[in-house]
């Protein structure tokens, strides 16, 4: 792996779900130019929860710890 996954299990979970609903709503809701920017905006973030790792959140410097690491938590 060329990263180190910075976000916890039941984050990752959050994500993809909270993502795939942005998604549907951007289509749906919205429509349009904007309705595209909001779905492929969401698309990152369902991207995040599948890979584990969050560039924002790297940059900030944010790191699991070792139980969460190890599917402890």
């Amino acid at each position: 792996m060329f990263y180190v996954k910075n976000v916890p299990t039941w984050e990752r979970a959050l994500r993809i779900v909270l993502g795939l609903i942005a998604i549907y709503a951007g289509f749906t809701l919205l429509g349009g130019i904007w309705g595209t920017v909001v779905a492929l905006s969401a698309a990152g973030i369902v991207a995040s929860g599948l890979f584990g790792f969050c560039p924002m959140c790297a940059m900030v410097g944010r790191r699991l710890d070792k139980a969460a690491k190890q599917g402890k938590l």
